[in-house]
């Protein structure tokens, strides 16, 4: 399954259904966490795959997982 080319906000309220909740921001990337995994979104216009990708290995996501959230 290919990874989806998304906007920040969108991958932020799927991250927030799985307890993840903003925690700081430096320039344009922001840190949000669950207590125990913490991952660092860029908020350009729109989301590489390969990053989401990352973003999701950091915060112990399955990709089918993160599509059913969104």
């Amino acid at each position: 399954m290919k990874y989806p080319i998304l906007r920040p906000n969108e991958i932020i309220s799927a991250l927030s259904k799985k307890g993840f909740y903003f925690k700081s921001q430096k320039g344009s990337h922001t840190k949000y966490t669950n207590g125990k995994f913490t991952v660092i979104i860029p908020m350009h216009d729109t989301v590489a795959r390969g990053t989401l990708k990352s973003i999701l290995i950091q915060a112990n996501v399955e990709l089918d997982e993160f599509l059913n959230l969104l």
